[in-house]
Parts: C-alpha cells; sequence; structure tokens
C-alpha cells in the first residue's frame, strides 16, 4: 500500500498566470466567452527564526535569518523595510478589527434601548387601551343600572297595592324562604346579570389576547372602536335620549318644527334642504316624486324649490340676489352720539401752479422734490396739526388734463375746495374744471392766489377772470373767501388757515366715531411686499385692526393700518386717512369701504357685485343684432388700430392714462387698451401683449424677471415712463405712424401738342411745344381734350430733336409718346405733375 493509498497529491499548479473561460449571458438569449486570466501575488514570509534570530549584530544576523527564503536581487535593507511593512499592516488589521467589534457592540447596545423604549411605550399605549375601555364599560354599567332601576320603580308603581300579610314577609331575612331569592323574577334576573358577566370576561380576555397577539398599538383600537371613528357628542347625547325614552316606556313622537326658508331665484338641491333642516335623500325623493331628476349638487329654479318648501311644511321667504347689500346697515346717527370730526380740505387747480408746494409749506415738508418731473400724479391724503391745535385733513390732487377722475373723486369726498391759482398765470383749463367740480360737488370754496412773491405777479386779474366763472371773491363784493399766499416765503399761510378753520365751523362737521366704519378709496395700489393696500379716507364710524370689511368688488380683514406719517396706528376714526392692508385684490379709486359682521357675509357681496359688473361688461360688448355686428365691423374696416398693454403703480394713475389713451385718434386710427392694472409687469403681460403684437407700458412699475427674460425670447417691447406728458406724446406719435401719408401733387408745367408723328418700334409720338413750366421724364402726365381728362399716365419716352432728354423748359419744343397710350390728336393739352407724400400727425 502506497502512502498516499492512491489519491492524487495535493499541490498547486504553475506559480504562473492561471487562464479560464467565463461564459456571459445577456438579453435575448446572447451570450459571450470570455478568456479570464489569474495572477498569483509572490507573497514575502520570512522563516520562524528570523524573530529570534536577532542575536547576531545587526544586519549581518537579519541577513543570515531571511537568506533561504529570500528572493533574488532583494538587499538586507529592503528586506528589513518590508518586515516593518508586514508587521505594521499586521497592528494595524489588529486595530481595525478592535474598533469593528467596539462599533458593531455600541450599535447592539443602541438597538436594544430602541426595542426596549418600543416595548415600554407599546406597554403605556396598551394600559391606556385598557383603562378607557374598563372606564367605558363602567359607564355602559351605571347606564343599564339607572334603566333596569328606573324600569323596576316604573313597574312598582303599576303593581297593586301589598296585602297586609305581606308586611311580616318583607321583614324577613333574604336567606329566609319567602325572601327575594325566592321570589319568581329574582332567579332569572341574577342567572341573567351572571351570564352578562361571563360574555364580558370572554370579551375582554379575547381582546387581551388578540392585543397580545398584534404587537402593536392600531389606531382602531387606539380611538376605541370600529371604523376609526369616536362617536360625536351629538350621537352621545341623541343615544342616551333614546335610552331614557325606551326606558320610560316607548319613544315619543317629536312635534315638527316650521321654519322660514329664504329662497333666492336660484338654489342647489343640497343648500335648499340645509336652509330647511331636512334630509338630502328626502328633497331628491320629493323632486323625483314631482317628476324632476336632480343631484343634490345641481340647481333648481325658485318656483320649483317653493313647491318642495311647502310640501314639507315650511314658510317660503323670496329673496333677491340684491338682497345680499341689505347687511350694510344704513343707519341714521341720534345727534347725541354725533361728535366733531376734523374738516376734508381737496387742494385743485391747474399744473404746476403750486398746489403741493403750498401743501409742502403748511406741512412744512417736501413732497414736490420726490414727484416725477416735479408735477402731482396721484392723489395724497395728509393731516396738519395748526398752530391753535386744530386738526385738518388734507387731499392733494394732479393738475394734469389726464387726471380728471381723479379730481373728480378728490371733490366727491371733500367738505372745503382749496383752488389755487398762480397770480402770474391767472385762470387755466384745468382751474375751470376745479371749478366745475367743486360746484357739482356743491361744497365751499376759497380761493388761494399763489406766487404772489413774484415780479410779474397780478392777483387782480386773477379775480376778474374768476367772475367769468361766477365765482366771486369777497374783495369783488361777493362771498368767496380768496386769501393772497406763497408757498415759497410762506407769506399768507396763517390767513389760509384761518379762512380754513372758520369755513369749517360755519359747516359744522359731526359724526358719530362708534358705529361700523364707513369710508371712500382715494387711491389703490398692488404693492410687491405688502399686496393690495387701499388709501382710505375713514368718513364715518371708526376702522379697527380686525375688522372685517367690503370694499367694492373687493373684501377682506384688516391686518394693518398706516396713517399719513407711515406709522402704524391701531384704529382710524372720521376724516381719518389711512392705508389699509389685508384685501384680497386691488379695488378701484372711488370704491365705497363697509365693514361687516362676518367674512361671509363680505365674501358673498363681493361676488354678488362682480357677477353684477361682469353682466354689465358681457351686455355692453354684445352686439343686439347680425345688422349692428356688420355695420361694426364694416366701420372698423377702414381703421387702423394701436393696441398696448398699461401696467401702473396705482389704480387712479391707471385709469388717467386710459382715458388719455381713448382720447388719441381719429376716423382713421386709434389707441386701444388691451387691458390695464396695477403691479409689476407680469409673464402674463407679456404672453398678452405677444398675441395682440402690443408694446406694454409700464407707468412708475417694472417688469418682473421672468418678464423680462419672456419679452427678449418672444420680441415685445417694453417702454417705462415716470411723467405722463412723455407717455401720452410717445403713444401720439406711435399712433401718427399708422396715419396713410397725404398724397399732394405740385403742377409743373403744360404742353400744347402741335403734330403726331408715327415712330417705329415707338408708336405714336407727340411733338409739343412747352408753354409753361417744365416737362420732366419722370413726372406723371395727364392728357386733356377740350379740359376733359383723357388719360392719365406715365412717359414712355421725352426726346428734344433725336436726342433722350430728361427735362424740357419752356418755349422748347420736344416729341412725348405715352406708356401703353396712343390715341392722341393735335390740339391735345398735357399736363405735367409731380407726386408729393407728406405725413400725417394726430
Amino acid at each position: 500500500m502506497s502512502d498516499n493509498d492512491g489519491k492524487k497529491t495535493l499541490g498547486l499548479r504553475g506559480g504562473g498566470p492561471r487562464s479560464g473561460n467565463v461564459k456571459q449571458s445577456f438579453s435575448h438569449g446572447r451570450t459571450k466567452n470570455v478568456v479570464v486570466e489569474t495572477k498569483r501575488k509572490r507573497v514575502v514570509v520570512p522563516k520562524p527564526a528570523a524573530a529570534g534570530g536577532g542575536k547576531g549584530s545587526g544586519a549581518g544576523g537579519v541577513a543570515q535569518a531571511g537568506s533561504g527564503r529570500r528572493p533574488a536581487g532583494i538587499t538586507d535593507a529592503e528586506m528589513e523595510r518590508r518586515l516593518k511593512a508586514l508587521q505594521a499592516a499586521k497592528a494595524r488589521e489588529v486595530e481595525e478589527t478592535a474598533q469593528r467589534e467596539a462599533e458593531e457592540k455600541a450599535r447592539a447596545e443602541e438597538r436594544e434601548r430602541m426595542r426596549a423604549e418600543k416595548e415600554q411605550k407599546e406597554r403605556e399605549q396598551r394600559e391606556a387601551e385598557e383603562k378607557a375601555r374598563l372606564k367605558a364599560e363602567e359607564e355602559k354599567q351605571r347606564a343599564l343600572e339607572a334603566a333596569e332601576a328606573a324600569k323596576r320603580a316604573e313597574d312598582a308603581a303599576k303593581a297593586p297595592a301589598p296585602k297586609a300579610d305581606a308586611a311580616p314577609a318583607a321583614a324577613r331575612p333574604a336567606s329566609a324562604p319567602g325572601g327575594p331569592a325566592d321570589r319568581p323574577g329574582a332567579p332569572q334576573q341574577q342567572r341573567k346579570a351572571e351570564r352578562e358577566r361571563e360574555e364580558r370576561g370572554r370579551s375582554n380576555k379575547s381582546r387581551d389576547d388578540g392585543g397580545r397577539r398584534a404587537g402593536k398599538l392600531t389606531l382602531n383600537q387606539a380611538l376605541g372602536g370600529e371604523g376609526g371613528r369616536q362617536k360625536s357628542m351629538a350621537a352621545m347625547k341623541r343615544k342616551q335620549e333614546r335610552a331614557r325614552q325606551k326606558a320610560m316606556g316607548g319613544a315619543q313622537s317629536r312635534e315638527k318644527v316650521v321654519r322660514d326658508v329664504q329662497l333666492p331665484e336660484a338654489i342647489t338641491v343640497a343648500e335648499l334642504a340645509n336652509r330647511m333642516a331636512e334630509r338630502v335623500a328626502d328633497v331628491v325623493k320629493s323632486l323625483m316624486q314631482n317628476g324632476i331628476m336632480a343631484t343634490q349638487n345641481q340647481s333648481i329654479d325658485a318656483d320649483t324649490a317653493e313647491l318642495i318648501i311647502e310640501e314639507f311644511g315650511h314658510r317660503v321667504t323670496r329673496v333677491s340676489d340684491a338682497d345680499v347689500e341689505d347687511v350694510i346697515k344704513t343707519v341714521d346717527d341720534k345727534p347725541e352720539d354725533l361728535q366733531n370730526r376734523p374738516p376734508v380740505i381737496t387742494i385743485m387747480g391747474h399744473v404746476d401752479h403750486g398746489k403741493t408746494s403750498l401743501l409742502d409749506a403748511i406741512r412744512d415738508t417736501s413732497v414736490t422734490s420726490g414727484e416725477a418731473g416735479g408735477i402731482t400724479q396721484h392723489i395724497g391724503a395728509y393731516q396738519v396739526t395748526t398752530k391753535g391745535g386744530d386738526v385738518l385733513t388734507f387731499l392733494d390732487t394732479p393738475g394734469h388734463a389726464a387726471f380728471t377722475s381723479m379730481r373728480s373723486r378728490g371733490a366727491q369726498v371733500t367738505d372745503i375746495v382749496v383752488l389755487v391759482v398762480a397770480a402770474d398765470d391767472a385762470v387755466m383749463p384745468q382751474t375751470i374744471e376745479a371749478i366745475n367740480h367743486a360746484k357739482a360737488a356743491k361744497v365751499p370754496m376759497i380761493v388761494a392766489i399763489n406766487k404772489v412773491d413774484k415780479h410779474e405777479a397780478n392777483p387782480t386779474k386773477v379775480r376778474t377772470d374768476l367772475l367769468q366763472h361766477e365765482v366771486v371773491v369777497e374783495q369783488m363784493s361777493g362771498d368767496v373767501q380768496d386769501v393772497e399766499v406763497s408757498a415759497k416765503t410762506g407769506k399768507g399761510l396763517d390767513n389760509l388757515l384761518e379762512a380754513i378753520a372758520l369755513q369749517a365751523e360755519l359747516l359744522e362737521l359731526k359724526a358719530n366715531p362708534d358705529r361700523a366704519a364707513q369710508g371712500a378709496v382715494i387711491e389703490a395700489q398692488l404693492d410687491v411686499g405688502r399686496g393690495p393696500v387701499a388709501t382710505v379716507l375713514i368718513q364715518n364710524g371708526t376702522l379697527k385692526q380686525g375688522d372685517i370689511f367690503v370694499v367694492g368688488e373687493q373684501y377682506g380683514k384688516v391686518r394693518a393700518l398706516i396713517n399719513d406719517k407711515g406709522e402704524r396706528v391701531s384704529e382710524a376714526g372720521p376724516s381719518v386717512p389711512v392705508e389699509v392692508l389685508g384685501l384680497n385684490g386691488t379695488p378701484e379709486a372711488g370704491d365705497v369701504l363697509n365693514v361687516t359682521e362676518t367674512e361671509a357675509q363680505a365674501r358673498e357681496i363681493a361676488e354678488y357685485r362682480a357677477n353684477v359688473t361682469k353682466e354689465k361688461r358681457a351686455a355692453a360688448g354684445a352686439a343686439t343684432t347680425l345688422e349692428q355686428l356688420m355695420q361694426k365691423a364694416k366701420d372698423d374696416e377702414s381703421v387702423s388700430e394701436l393696441p398696448i398693454l398699461v401696467k401702473a403703480d396705482v389704480q387712479g394713475s391707471a385709469e388717467a392714462i386710459v382715458q388719455a389713451m381713448e382720447k388719441i385718434g381719429n376716423d382713421e386710427v386709434r389707441v386701444r387698451v388691451l387691458h390695464y392694472g396695477v403691479g409689476a409687469i407680469t409673464e402674463t403681460d407679456i404672453g398678452l401683449a405677444e398675441a395682440s403684437g402690443a408694446p406694454v407700458i409700464g407707468f412708475n412699475v417694472r417688469a418682473n424677471a421672468p418678464a423680462r427674460n419672456a419679452a427678449n425670447q418672444k420680441g415685445v417691447e417694453i417702454r417705462y415712463y415716470s411723467v405722463i406728458y412723455d407717455l401720452v406724446d410717445d403713444v401720439k406719435a406711435a399712433a401718427s405712424g399708422l396715419l396713410s401719408n397725404e398724397i399732394r401733387e405740385n403742377f409743373i408745367g403744360y404742353a400744347n401738342i402741335k403734330e403726331v408723328f408715327k415712330v417705329s418700334n415707338v408708336g405714336k409720338v407727340a411733338g409739343c411745344l412747352v408753354t409753361e413750366g417744365v416737362a420732366r421724364r419722370s413726372a406723371g402726365v395727364r392728357l386733356l381734350r377740350d379740359d376733359v381728362v383723357i388719360h392719365e399716365g406715365t412717359l414712355k419716352t421725352l426726346k428734344r430733336f433725336k436726342d433722350e432728354v430728361s427735362e424740357v423748359h419752356s418755349g422748347q419744343e420736344c416729341g412725348m409718346a405715352f406708356e401703353n397710350y396712343d390715341d392722341v390728336r393735335p390740339g391735345d393739352v398735357i399736363e405735367i405733375f409731380e407726386r408729393e407724400e407728406i405725413e400725417r400727425s394726430l
């Protein structure tokens, strides 16, 4: 028997690279054979004696120890370095192993801690659930016992009176014969109670087992019921009421409540059921019985709804959509509730007559320097306290012609109008307009003759000019106060304030501050950081922070009130101008602000007003008949339109620009404002402008970054303005470019035909004598016969002798041939003219 018993000896194949084939599989059944070579790495391991053979001196000993297995060409120093590296690697491996073990141990401890916390939490939840369940069972048991006690009392009341021999039996103990245990009903009640206790115990046990088996708390278990919902308080009360009525001997029939149902012109089925306090299913069933198939979300008309309401036995109260505004109370104040209020003074006059400068002098501020172009383009509202302690509210209106509606609004909310007229300029168009506004609003007027410090000032001319417009000042024996002032030097300002105070005293201005606020929107704008902001002048009542209000088609809740000095205030009384924050949209300037009790009322009123406005706009835009539509299309066919989009900083400026644009144009061209609004230019505006081929005009606003990028991509022009003069002039120039040029004819000469010749390749040539002016080759010609135009065209040729020439002067003979016309005769007259195009402007 050999040493290896016929088995092959274990060994390694050659130390070189080992090769093999690997089969790779891909999708769709594709395969690929790849040859793989494995190269073995030579590892140098020192002999065991190497560590202990260091008794020799230094490197010599190391060299001897490793000389048996040392690879060829490796020095002693290299071998020593390799051994040190090997030892360092082993030490590093030991350290890493220890660190891994420590981290694993820490992770295991953390997992154990989290598991313990989770179990503790589950245990606490189970205990809380058990407590809640036991409490509910106790309450249920008490309710059952109370119901049984009530039933026993009722049975005892119904039973006949006990006989005399029953008295001793009642005194016997319960265990004695004839005691309660021996009564016929007692054993049954005891057995019933025991059965219930056993069933409760079994259910508790099964529930506990189920809870333990589940291992975690479910939402249904936590809420203590099926479906994960707790019963509401109303449901519990109804259940208790049913149990009480059952214990008392059957449910009593409840009396039906007859309600007054407010019925609008259209109402949904669900809302109708809600107002009647009936089930929706019952209302739908009633409609089906009347032959109307409607779901709960469908609307039905008032007549159908009235039939259903009467069928259910309720009373109908018909209301219209406009009745939503009835919640805004218009109560007359009692005389004892009224208190004095500051007067509201509006400063009006022509542009550049010094209105804002005069107000600056009174307020001791500088607003004019902040206005673009030095002209006022917004309504400003300020409060001023005089030296005498009187409080005055001033409104500063623009004087430019475009701001008519702004001046009109200023006159409507004011008590006194101060008409500013420059002493060096006298009465101007906007001065006359301001006088008319004041007369229309029926408010007293004070004339302030400004710029009297100028050398060319002539106050007397101002007074005499005012006479033409039925304004008779006191110096002319009239009843209108007039004061000479200078905003620059401050002369006459005290006299002006005295005149205002006197006029206010005569008016006896009073208001009730202890009621819901009412005011007028002077100006509105869309602020980037604060949202829609309205400048409101309170006319009656007090507006407080937190009030819910409706203003025009918008509503909101007062988030903040800011006075004219930029300070936040908690409330604003009568004649106080404030900025109101908290609107859901930008209102129109001139809208009335009313405080309502609830937000639902405010929203309902705002939605109703918005719908009315939409219907009016639709009715105005719709042509009533096909003939009118065709006529409008025919009229517009010959009219060129310049479409524009307008975005402004405040509502009043946007209105003024639109009104100015409507005045530009004639029968051939007009400006059409596609859209106007308040706030920054947005990407939506650029999209609309691109679709319509219109430029976007920004007045004191800028385009945001997405809008600028969109405008660059789509080639939409955005133009910015801060002064209304420049805007109107530029639009007028652009509209003028749409006008067709005017063609004007200039007659430059006449020629008589003396003879007609026939020339080959040319046709008939007229031999002419130029009698007047000059005949040009490039000019237009007309052929006149007996002073009647026979032909109009151009010259084919103009010759003098045999040479082609460009022009022939008066008194000279020439030959002319017409383009595409040969019917020329001796005696005819040729009229020579040139056409000139002249640009037209609006």
